[in-house]
């Protein structure tokens, strides 16, 4: 195996294991960086996720973490002026 036979199964894996989708909203800096906080929200919430089914975390633990992220990408919109005005 080549050395650009390995380089491209190592962009594979990343590209599966870490989908980019591309943006299609109303594009401001600021939804381009809420929308990247909010990709990796969900990454995270899988993981969190697959590790409680498989018994690897209690589904507390799975809870307040999951409870952490969100909080986290909630303070993102209100620092990033997204807010929804109520």
């Amino acid at each position: 195996m080549t050395d650009n036979d390995k380089n491209q199964n190592q962009r594979d894996k990343e590209n599966f294991i870490f989908p980019h989708a591309s943006y299609r909203g109303e594009f401001s800096p600021e939804n381009l960086v809420f929308n990247a906080n909010l990709q990796e929200f969900a990454q995270k919430v899988s993981y969190v996720c697959n590790l409680e089914t498989n018994g690897k975390i209690s589904s507390q633990s799975a809870y307040l973490q999951i409870k952490n992220l969100w909080k986290e990408l909630k303070a993102s919109m209100k620092n990033l002026g997204l807010e929804e005005k109520k």
